[in-house]
């Protein structure tokens, strides 16, 4: 029996070429929502309203996420050729993405104690002066969100198999989401604040505070499970690992796939360890060449083994 191993040569280990539009964009954004916060903060307790003062507190929770998110895109651009780090800083930008979503927990939770506690104990609310300061909110959220929405980089690749895969910036998507929770809490707010005012339910600040807290929490465990998985690897359900499959089957019909790993080391990059029990000669430079079809594998370790049965 022999065994022959060979992986990709010559090349950077700098698989992810970092989002500088979206760094930038992010550094716009943390600067309106650090200023939007102060004023809802003071707003909140001034006028004596949980939903203002919520969104407020929520906000300061953004600006404290999406400053992760920048410091995130800073060190991963900053110690991109580091070579202790042998694939790449991109899981750098996903610990960051990872960070925000226990952030948010942290606020969703901070919002439904606070809500309850005024709704088993209400007070005076200001209403007409706190309406104008959320809906100033809103208009920051909604431009934020734009920005941090065309920063994105949607990648594709198509393949000889006509499929496509897309994949977005976790790390801009975490500092988007924190931006679209707060919009909506905003939203809440402002129905809260005209309901007391109009209708006469003071209840409603309360209430949609609990409410937005609940939104916030769903937001938050689907980005934990979404960085989570990828910082742990969990990428062997990819169509990428059928893909290599199908390679292997389709085009080397006498090999069969001994050991196979494959991980995401970039937004749209993979890295893969491939082991080939075969029964002729067959390098693996022709595998890799047969893989190289799937251009999102972009670093390729192949071994093959022999196993002298051949004609």
């Amino acid at each position: 029996m022999a065994v022959t191993t060979s992986s990709t040569a010559g090349h950077s280990h700098a698989f992810h070429a970092g989002n500088a539009r979206g760094e930038q964009r992010t550094r716009i954004v943390v600067a309106i929502t650090a200023i939007m916060m102060v004023v809802e903060i003071v707003g909140g307790y001034a006028l004596n309203s949980m939903a203002l003062l919520a969104d407020g507190w929520h906000m300061s929770s953004h600006a404290l996420a999406m400053g992760l998110s920048l410091l995130a895109y800073v060190a991963a651009r900053r110690y991109a050729t580091d070579p202790r780090l042998a694939f790449g800083t991109w899981k750098i930008e996903i610990l960051g993405g990872f960070s925000s979503a226990i952030l948010l927990a942290v606020v969703a939770a901070l919002m439904l104690f606070q809500s309850l506690e005024r709704l088993l104990a209400p007070s005076p609310i200001h209403y007409s002066e706190a309406i104008p300061i959320a809906v100033l909110g809103l208009v920051v959220n909604a431009v934020c969100a734009w920005l941090l929405r065309d920063g994105d980089h949607h990648h594709a690749h198509g393949h000889a198999h006509g499929d496509a895969h897309h994949h977005h910036d976790v790390n801009l998507r975490s500092a988007y989401i924190h931006v679209i929770a707060d919009a909506a809490t905003s939203v809440l707010a402002i129905g809260a604040l005209l309901g007391g005012k109009y209708l006469g339910a003071h209840w409603l600040d309360p209430a949609m505070g609990i409410l937005g807290a609940i939104l916030v929490a769903r937001w938050s465990f689907a980005l934990m499970r979404e960085s989570g998985r990828i910082l742990l690897d969990a990428e062997m359900d990819a169509p990428v690992v059928q893909e290599i499959r199908d390679v292997v089957h389709e085009s080397l019909p006498d090999a069969q796939i001994t050991d196979l790993h494959v991980w995401r080391v970039a937004h749209d990059g993979y890295a893969c360890i491939l082991g080939l029990a075969v029964t002729e000669d067959l390098s693996p430079d022709d595998v890799r060449r047969h893989l190289s079809v799937h251009e999102e594998l972009v670093h390729v370790t192949v071994e093959v083994t022999s196993t002298g049965k051949g004609g």
